[in-house]
């Protein structure tokens, strides 16, 4: 029974198995966090400094208050838009108590799966100093436009999702990306146009 429960737990949807969670079953929130730990101390990573501890004790966060709040959610509504909508506000509050607050970086390694690279990369040198130069022309955009890249592109969170997040229009997250894409595009150059 403790099994067939397991194994019917990675069928269902984040939003069924957050109502499985509210109602006491732990196995349901033991698959939450292994679809979304891994992206979300990525992200905690990116947004926070780089720092691992940080980024850990971040995550541990997070999920303590999935757990505190879990009949909060609303099942009508996007689980990942509410994960990422939390998790987004806790840099938010961090950021406010940081009077110097570092440069935020994207980790260009996770980015080569969510991107169509130019053409005409023909070797790994290129690629690689693609990514490197990437980095740095992200890394000198405003919070906004970084994380609205980051969200769409690297935890692949559709417009919606985005606006959700970051409690604006689908219409203003579209612009962001726009502007950015844009921006990249011209700043690349030299290795052609990148295709998002």
């Amino acid at each position: 029974m403790d099994f067939k429960f397991r194994t019917s737990c990675k069928h269902k949807s984040d939003e069924e198995l957050m109502v499985l969670f509210a109602r006491g079953k732990e196995k349901a929130f033991n698959e939450i966090y292994k679809r979304y730990s891994a992206k979300l101390f990525l992200f905690f990573y990116q947004k926070l400094y780089q720092d691992k501890d940080y980024a850990e004790d971040f995550l541990q966060n997070l999920f303590l208050k999935i757990i505190e709040k879990a009949h909060l959610f609303d099942t009508g509504k996007s689980f990942s838009s509410w994960i990422y909508t939390i998790a987004y506000n806790m840099c938010k509050n961090e950021y406010r108590k940081k009077v110097d607050v570092k440069e935020i970086s994207l980790d260009i390694e996770e980015l080569k799966h969510n991107l169509t690279f130019p053409s005409n990369l023909s070797n790994e040198t290129d690629l690689t100093l693609f990514k490197k130069k990437l980095g740095i022309e992200l890394n000198k955009l405003d919070e906004k436009h970084n994380l609205t890249f980051t969200l769409r592109y690297l935890d692949n969170l559709s417009i919606k999702e985005i606006s959700e997040v970051m409690d604006c229009s689908e219409g203003t997250v579209k612009s962001r990306l726009f502007y950015t894409t844009k921006k990249l595009s011209k700043k690349l150059k030299n290795f052609k146009a990148i295709k998002i």
